[in-house]
């Protein structure tokens, strides 16, 4: 039977879209790698007239629990407080007295019992969840070559893996219903409103494209589901003060699932296993035989690990998932998220050397220019070992590679570990190429100066003088502390460029610059083909500026693996689409959650095991945590009326408004950077005025009722002339197509008003946009807050600087069609037109224009200065609320920079 007509694929196709975001995204999917609903034996229907029914959904069952206060309560205690077991029996028996007490005040008689005898009765009914299991099972693996009697202690050793069945978590990742609308269930293309491929999701890539090409030969997998498995690993210490303090754990995740999801740490990236760590002496443990013993245990576990889910690699699986349809489900290896030093580990290559290419170790940053390289594969690697005749030592020398080792893809179909590795921001952009290498480089360059201490000195003031802005970090003392995150090096990447400027030769800003500009462009979520056209404008440009560090002798040459690396960003973007979905930024987040703190909770005494059962609490409670949401969701659904449900905003808090409490609106995305929303009360173009009755909770110093509210009043203890500025605002209202605007016309002929116009100031907006590749909700919303106040948390005043629409030609975009204007005060008032009266939210705000008409050819940032008018007094007006875009970061050295580099939205609107 060939169910793929056109009907059939069409319908497909409307199962599968997904929210991008944006009008005219058009997006194809694979035509026989489709991902179609199926029954639960596996068979499409032959009359397929629309999505075949769902299957009902399991029965919920709140066992163990009595209620579903209980669970919350169980939730809390073991999730949210992580409180100990002695702590939970505490809490339990102080309810009772407290409940005893009360009822012996009432002459009750009767005794009243807690949700939870105590802390062990608690872990109970957590074990007794059955969604989410997933037992933990383990194998030892020994050394089977010859014992000498005097062998070093490792080789007698035995050497435990515990791990998970690969499958059970992946098809948990199926059927959750918390990522129903959020995975891609057939590969895509997403081509742009410009007509130009987007890569966004690892199925948005080539290589699932091609991937599904090769299983559609085979008939039998038509309509089924391509499902690449996402694997990362990497040590991590939980102490530095007490004995076995490192663990290993591999983690594994959907490659379905939008990369929005796995980065908002939706229970999308889970654990695998905890694979063994070896350890011999020293006089050991650079042997020869160690290493290569080390290496094989590695790659063993993994592909043993693994095995599960091999026989499903070329025949398809009936899997269940959350939306109830059955689909068929083949699997493969996608992509493997490591560091550089894993890297070399799973590609079986020395270090020093590329993973990917075969780019000489003496050479790597001669062959930059794209098509020259010959890349790694398994087939390449067999070759040479055919050529070198088994020459191990040739082989290492002259290729780098580790010939004696067979890597774990080896045992897998489809798969070569060297195109799997994943592009990795935080250790090869972060903290490797920008904190390790170009802010070592430019403080070394400071220090040997004859007045290096001094001029160290001047950055870090620079560093420290940098205003505050929402999200952006300070650095009181300059940059110069001891341990570093990646945080740390994102913090400092958005204010160093400026700092630098003048006080280190100008090739050696654009060095800087450039590699910045690549940061941020690789770091989106969405990415075409004039992104990747700018990406390698980037790293040509950050090549050619970055040989000042040679002529200064700064450095010797750059041959620097993490460096290479980035001349490989194109390809891999093309093949797996946008990196921060597959950035190790996701698994070193996770080791907090799956090792740090299970580690934390355990009494240190072989802490694995406690680990290990921590960890599948765990995730049984967020399991059911899911299911308890749903089980209500379908209840209310059930209870309400047809009529089409109102969706709120996604908001980064928790999805709650500024009152704290569920908003009914459902905001329209217009543009990547504009929201706009149905109009309300306190609510306009995507800016919400925050009351004065909200500011009074906080500090009675901050409240705005103090302020006069008739306009003359009001003037008078500002000094402002805002009667001039509210008539020229009323001006431009009443004439919005006037070619004048009415900060320019005589004052006469604009509007009147009564002095005694009552006026309401707000020092505090909220603007909500779309940025997806910022920390925002599942959505890509994010909000912050815009401030204009005579006194902040006690302490100096805060008037921040924001974007303002309407400049330039229609047709300008990024920073060309944005004012900058420093906020002095939020206003509302309503006003009489003769028409209707009308509620005008606003803002008074003093005006910067642009120095130049292009960005700074050292930074390639624009610069603003203050402008005023022809009396040389600031320039100012008055403003709607609904011309404001979101805020503006400003870093005053001689001119204002605009810092586009303070967050990812800011790169994208102020380019």
């Amino acid at each position: 039977m060939d169910v793929f007509n056109e009907d059939y694929e069409a319908v497909a196709d409307n199962i599968q879209s997904q929210q991008l975001g944006g009008s005219g995204v058009r997006i194809r999917h694979h035509s026989h790698l489709s991902g179609l609903p199926c029954d639960k034996d596996g068979f499409y229907p032959e009359d397929f007239a629309g999505p075949l029914p769902k299957a009902p959904p399991p029965k919920f069952d709140l066992f163990p629990f009595k209620s579903q206060s209980q669970f919350h309560l169980a939730d809390f205690l073991f999730t949210r407080t992580q409180m100990s077991t002695a702590g939970i029996t505490e809490l339990m028996e102080a309810l009772v007295d407290l409940e005893n007490e009360r009822q012996r005040c009432e002459c009750g008689d009767d005794d009243w019992e807690p949700s939870f005898a105590n802390g062990t009765d608690l872990l109970n009914h957590l074990d007794s969840i059955t969604l989410g299991e997933a037992p933990w099972e383990s194998f030892t693996v020994t050394y089977d070559g010859e014992i000498a009697p005097n062998a070093p202690t490792w080789v007698r050793k035995k050497y435990e893996v515990w791990f998970q069945d690969p499958l059970t978590i992946l098809e948990g990742h199926f059927a959750n219903p918390d990522f129903v609308g959020h995975i891609d269930f057939a590969p895509k293309e997403v081509i742009g409103s410009n007509g130009l491929r987007q890569y966004c999701d690892l199925l948005s890539g080539e290589r699932a494209w091609k991937q599904a090409n090769i299983l559609a030969k085979d008939r039998d997998l038509h309509g089924a589901v391509y499902a690449p498995i996402v694997l990362g690993s990497d040590k991590t210490t939980v102490s530095v003060a007490t004995g076995q303090n490192e663990y290993y754990p591999l983690y594994i995740s959907l490659g379905n699932v939008q990369n929005r999801v796995r980065r908002a740490h939706r229970n999308a990236l889970s654990l695998l296993a905890f694979l063994a760590i070896p350890k011999t002496g020293r006089d050991e443990q650079d042997s020869a035989e160690f290493r290569k013993f080390r290496r094989q245990l590695f790659h063993t576990s993994i592909a043993h690990i693994l095995m599960s889910v091999k026989p499903l690699m070329t025949k398809a699986r009936v899997t269940q998932c959350g939306d109830g349809h059955f689909r068929q489900v083949v699997y493969d290896l996608g992509p493997y998220i490591a560091d550089y030093p894993e890297q070399c580990l799973l590609a079986c290559v020395v270090s020093g050397w590329c993973p990917r290419c075969i780019a000489p170790s003496t050479d790597l940053d001669g062959r930059t220019e794209g098509g020259t390289d010959v890349f790694r594969s398994h087939e390449h690697t067999e070759a040479v070992r055919k050529g070198f005749d088994d020459d191990l030592k040739r082989m290492w020398e002259g290729y780098g590679m580790i010939g004696d080792i067979v890597p774990f893809t080896a045992y897998f179909p489809r798969a070569n570990i060297h195109e799997l590795l994943s592009p990795d921001l935080l250790h090869q952009v972060i903290k490797g190429t920008f904190k390790d290498h170009l802010v070592a480089w430019v403080v070394g360059y400071l220090e040997v100066q004859p007045n290096g201490k001094s001029l160290v000195a001047e950055m870090d003031r620079r560093i420290a003088a940098c205003p505050p802005f929402p999200g952006l970090r300070r650095f009181p003392e300059g940059r110069g502390f001891k341990q570093w995150t990646g945080d740390d090096s994102k913090a400092l990447m958005k204010v160093f460029l400026p700092s630098i400027v003048g006080l280190v030769p100008d090739a050696m800003v654009k060095a800087v610059s450039s590699f910045t500009e690549f940061c941020y462009l690789v770091r989106r979520s969405q990415i075409d083909e004039l992104v990747l056209q700018r990406l390698d404008k980037c790293i040509a440009e950050f090549h050619t500026h970055r040989q000042i560090f040679i002529d200064l002798g700064i450095r010797d040459h750059f041959c620097l693996p993490r460096q290479h690396s980035l001349i490989h960003y194109r390809l891999l973007i093309q093949q797996f689409g946008a990196p921060n979905g597959l950035c190790s930024l996701i698994t070193e987040s996770k080791h907090i959650k799956a090792v740090k703190q299970p580690w934390q909770r355990s009494n240190r005494n072989n802490p694995l095991s406690q680990m290990l059962l921590t960890n599948q609490r765990m995730d049984k409670v967020a399991a059911f945590r899911v299911a308890v949401a749903e089980h209500n969701a379908q209840t209310a659904a059930r209870s309400t009326s047809p009529a089409v449900p109102l969706q709120a905003p996604e908001f980064d808090n928790g999805g709650r408004n500024h009152d704290g409490v569920e908003s009914e609106d459902a905001p329209m995305l217009t543009c990547e950077g504009e929201v706009r929303l149905p109009r309300r009360a306190g609510m306009l173009g995507g800016l919400f005025l925050l009351s004065d009755q909200k500011l009074t909770s906080f500090s009675p110093e901050n409240t705005v009722s103090h302020y006069p509210r008739s306009l003359a009043q009001l003037s008078a203890k500002l000094n402002l002339l805002l009667e001039e500025h509210i008539r020229r605002f009323l001006y431009d209202q009443q004439n919005p197509d006037a070619e004048v605007m009415g900060m320019h016309v005589d004052l006469d002929s604009c509007p009147t008003v009564d002095p005694n116009l009552r006026i309401k100031v707000f020092h505090s907006v909220f603007a909500l946009y779309h940025a997806p590749s910022d920390l925002s909700g599942i959505g890509g919303m994010h909000r912050e807050y815009i401030r204009a106040t005579p006194v902040w948390q006690g302490g100096a005043l805060r008037y921040d600087c924001a974007y303002v629409t309407g400049k330039g030609m229609p047709d300008d975009e990024g920073f060309r069609a944005l004012h900058v204007a420093q906020v002095r005060l939020f206003l509302s008032f309503r006003y009489d037109d003769g028409d209707r009266e009308r509620l005008y939210e606003c803002a008074f705000v003093r005006w910067f224009n642009d120095f130049g008409a292009v960005p700074c050819d050292v930074t390639s940032m624009w610069q603003v200065q203050p402008q005023y008018d022809n009396r040389r007094r600031r320039l100012c007006g008055v403003i709607h609320i609904d011309s404001i875009l979101r805020s503006a970061h400003l870093i005053a050295f001689r001119l204002y920079y605009v810092n586009k580099y303070a967050d990812y939205h800011s790169h994208e609107v102020a380019w």
